[in-house]
Protein backbone atom coordinates (compact mmCIF):
# COMPACT_ATOMS: atom_id res chain seq x y z
CA UNK A 1 0.00 0.00 0.00
CA UNK A 2 1.15 3.52 -0.82
CA UNK A 3 -0.87 6.25 0.85
CA UNK A 4 -0.49 9.81 2.08
CA UNK A 5 -1.93 10.50 5.52
CA UNK A 6 -2.32 13.52 7.74
CA UNK A 7 -0.10 13.62 10.78
CA UNK A 8 -1.96 13.67 14.11
CA UNK A 9 -3.34 16.97 15.35
CA UNK A 10 -0.74 16.88 18.16
CA UNK A 11 2.08 16.79 15.59
CA UNK A 12 0.34 19.35 13.33
CA UNK A 13 -0.20 21.77 16.22
CA UNK A 14 3.57 22.02 16.80
CA UNK A 15 3.48 24.24 13.69
CA UNK A 16 -0.14 25.34 13.22
CA UNK A 17 -2.46 25.32 16.22
CA UNK A 18 -5.82 25.40 14.44
CA UNK A 19 -8.24 22.47 14.36
CA UNK A 20 -10.09 24.09 11.45
CA UNK A 21 -6.91 24.31 9.37
CA UNK A 22 -6.03 20.74 10.35
CA UNK A 23 -9.41 19.51 9.15
CA UNK A 24 -9.19 21.37 5.84
CA UNK A 25 -5.65 21.16 4.47
CA UNK A 26 -5.04 19.22 1.27
CA UNK A 27 -3.03 16.00 1.05
CA UNK A 28 -0.67 15.74 -1.95
CA UNK A 29 -2.30 14.95 -5.27
CA UNK A 30 -1.40 14.81 -8.92
CA UNK A 31 -2.52 17.71 -11.06
CA UNK A 32 -3.48 15.53 -14.04
CA UNK A 33 -3.38 11.96 -15.33
CA UNK A 34 -0.09 12.80 -17.04
CA UNK A 35 1.57 14.14 -13.89
CA UNK A 36 4.37 12.07 -12.39
CA UNK A 37 4.68 14.07 -9.17
CA UNK A 38 2.24 14.59 -6.33
CA UNK A 39 1.92 18.29 -5.51
CA UNK A 40 2.46 19.22 -1.87
CA UNK A 41 0.47 22.26 -0.76
CA UNK A 42 1.77 24.75 1.78
CA UNK A 43 -0.06 24.72 5.13
CA UNK A 44 1.61 27.96 6.29
CA UNK A 45 2.22 31.44 4.90
CA UNK A 46 5.87 32.46 4.72
CA UNK A 47 8.27 34.77 2.92
CA UNK A 48 11.84 33.92 2.06
CA UNK A 49 14.14 36.85 1.30
CA UNK A 50 16.99 36.61 -1.25
CA UNK A 51 19.90 34.66 0.23
CA UNK A 52 17.76 33.40 3.12
CA UNK A 53 17.30 29.83 4.34
CA UNK A 54 14.15 28.94 6.23
CA UNK A 55 15.00 29.10 9.92
CA UNK A 56 12.53 26.43 10.97
CA UNK A 57 11.44 23.43 8.92
CA UNK A 58 8.38 24.06 6.79
CA UNK A 59 5.66 21.61 7.84
CA UNK A 60 3.62 19.75 5.25
CA UNK A 61 1.24 17.98 7.67
CA UNK A 62 1.89 14.84 5.63
CA UNK A 63 3.32 11.41 6.31
CA UNK A 64 3.40 8.50 3.87
CA UNK A 65 3.07 4.77 4.21
CA UNK A 66 4.76 2.66 1.53
CA UNK A 67 6.42 -0.71 1.05
CA UNK A 68 10.07 -1.03 2.03
CA UNK A 69 11.19 -1.23 -1.61
CA UNK A 70 9.63 2.16 -2.47
CA UNK A 71 10.99 5.62 -1.73
CA UNK A 72 9.38 9.02 -1.99
CA UNK A 73 11.64 11.63 -3.56
CA UNK A 74 10.67 15.26 -2.97
CA UNK A 75 11.70 17.63 -5.77
CA UNK A 76 11.28 21.31 -6.55
CA UNK A 77 8.38 22.27 -8.72
CA UNK A 78 9.69 23.93 -11.88
CA UNK A 79 7.77 27.12 -11.11
CA UNK A 80 9.60 27.39 -7.76
CA UNK A 81 13.03 26.51 -9.13
CA UNK A 82 12.77 29.10 -11.91
CA UNK A 83 12.44 31.73 -9.17
CA UNK A 84 15.81 30.68 -7.71
CA UNK A 85 14.31 28.80 -4.76
CA UNK A 86 15.21 25.20 -4.03
CA UNK A 87 15.11 22.57 -1.37
CA UNK A 88 18.17 22.95 0.84
CA UNK A 89 19.07 19.27 0.34
CA UNK A 90 18.17 19.49 -3.39
CA UNK A 91 16.15 16.25 -3.27
CA UNK A 92 14.58 14.99 -0.06
CA UNK A 93 14.55 11.21 0.21
CA UNK A 94 11.76 9.76 2.34
CA UNK A 95 12.41 6.14 3.33
CA UNK A 96 9.61 3.69 4.09
CA UNK A 97 10.76 3.29 7.69
CA UNK A 98 10.35 7.03 8.38
CA UNK A 99 6.61 6.39 8.78
CA UNK A 100 5.82 6.26 12.47
CA UNK A 101 9.09 7.91 13.58
CA UNK A 102 8.80 8.20 17.39
CA UNK A 103 9.53 11.96 17.44
CA UNK A 104 7.77 13.16 14.27
CA UNK A 105 5.38 10.35 13.22
CA UNK A 106 7.13 10.59 9.84
CA UNK A 107 6.01 14.20 9.30
CA UNK A 108 7.60 15.39 6.06
CA UNK A 109 9.37 18.69 6.81
CA UNK A 110 11.11 20.91 4.29
CA UNK A 111 13.93 23.46 4.30
CA UNK A 112 14.26 25.95 1.44
CA UNK A 113 16.90 28.41 0.30
CA UNK A 114 16.23 31.47 -1.84
CA UNK A 115 19.13 31.90 -4.26
CA UNK A 116 17.14 34.33 -6.38
CA UNK A 117 17.08 38.13 -6.26
CA UNK A 118 13.42 38.57 -5.24
CA UNK A 119 11.37 37.70 -2.18
CA UNK A 120 9.64 34.34 -2.44
CA UNK A 121 6.14 34.62 -0.99
CA UNK A 122 4.07 31.52 -0.23
CA UNK A 123 0.44 31.50 0.90
CA UNK A 124 -1.45 28.59 2.45
CA UNK A 125 -2.70 26.35 -0.31
CA UNK A 126 0.07 27.22 -2.80
CA UNK A 127 1.78 24.30 -4.51
CA UNK A 128 5.28 24.12 -3.07
CA UNK A 129 7.14 20.90 -3.99
CA UNK A 130 6.35 17.61 -5.67
CA UNK A 131 6.86 14.04 -4.56
CA UNK A 132 7.68 11.18 -6.90
CA UNK A 133 7.50 7.54 -5.82
CA UNK A 134 10.23 5.26 -7.10
CA UNK A 135 10.73 1.53 -6.81
CA UNK A 136 14.12 0.90 -5.23
CA UNK A 137 16.41 -1.94 -6.17
CA UNK A 138 18.93 -3.60 -3.86
CA UNK A 139 22.13 -5.48 -4.57
CA UNK A 140 22.01 -9.27 -4.60
CA UNK A 141 24.32 -9.37 -1.59
CA UNK A 142 22.49 -6.59 0.28
CA UNK A 143 23.14 -6.53 4.01
CA UNK A 144 22.04 -3.62 6.14
CA UNK A 145 24.36 -2.37 8.87
CA UNK A 146 21.74 -2.79 11.55
CA UNK A 147 19.99 -5.78 13.02
CA UNK A 148 17.93 -3.72 15.44
CA UNK A 149 15.22 -1.08 15.32
CA UNK A 150 16.45 1.69 13.00
CA UNK A 151 15.39 4.57 15.27
CA UNK A 152 17.19 3.12 18.31
CA UNK A 153 20.29 2.72 16.18
CA UNK A 154 20.12 6.34 14.95
CA UNK A 155 19.55 7.69 18.47
CA UNK A 156 22.53 5.68 19.70
CA UNK A 157 24.72 7.05 16.89
CA UNK A 158 23.52 10.60 17.56
CA UNK A 159 24.27 10.28 21.29
CA UNK A 160 27.75 8.87 20.62
CA UNK A 161 28.57 11.80 18.33
CA UNK A 162 27.59 14.49 20.85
Amino acid sequence: MIKFEKVSFDEFSKYVNSKEEYDNYILPKRGSDGSVGYDFYSIVDFTLKPGEITKEPIPTGVKVIMPKDVGLFIHNRSSVGFKGVRLLNVVAVIDSDYYGHPETEGHILLKLINEGDKEFVVKKGDKLVQGVFEHCLYTDDDMTNEKRDGWSYLKERRNNNE
